[in-house]
Order: structure tokens, then C-alpha cells, then sequence
């Protein structure tokens, strides 16, 4: 009977050990995802050829016309 007892306080001090030390890692990811989402979200730029609207890191700029792929802008902005 002893033993059962101190095999579940051991059990106990381990899964308290692991909570204290796993809080202040819990804590600190939880403060990333809110730095993480407080950025200044991206802007969506349509093409000048096909309309397409895409993320502006994602397309190219050229002559002040935004372009979604280096083949429209190649072909020019729409007529």
C-alpha cells in the first residue's frame, strides 16, 4: 500500500514539474500568435492585364501598372 502511495505522488510531482514548466512555454506561444497577428495585413492589387486581384508580394509592378505574372506584364495592361 505504501508503495502505490508513493509511486502516485511521485506521478503527481512529475505532472506538476510539467505543468509549471510547460506553462511558461504555453505563455510565451501564446504571445507570438498575438505579435503574429497584430501585422499589418497585405494588400490585394488587381492586374492591370486580367483583373485578377493577388497579393501584391506575390505580383510585379512595372510603368506604375501592377501585374500578377511576369507574362502580363510582358503583354501589357488590358486595352
Amino acid at each position: 500500500m505504501r508503495y502505490i502511495f508513493l509511486f502516485i505522488l511521485g506521478l503527481f510531482g512529475i505532472w506538476w514539474l510539467r505543468r509549471k514548466v510547460g506553462g511558461d512555454q504555453r505563455a510565451s506561444r501564446e504571445q507570438d500568435a498575438k505579435q503574429t497577428r497584430l501585422h499589418e495585413p497585405e494588400r490585394i492589387t488587381a492586374c492591370a492585364h486580367c483583373g485578377l486581384h493577388v497579393p501584391e508580394s506575390e505580383g510585379v509592378i512595372d510603368g506604375g501598372y501592377f501585374y500578377c505574372s511576369q507574362a502580363h506584364r510582358a503583354l501589357g495592361p488590358k486595352a
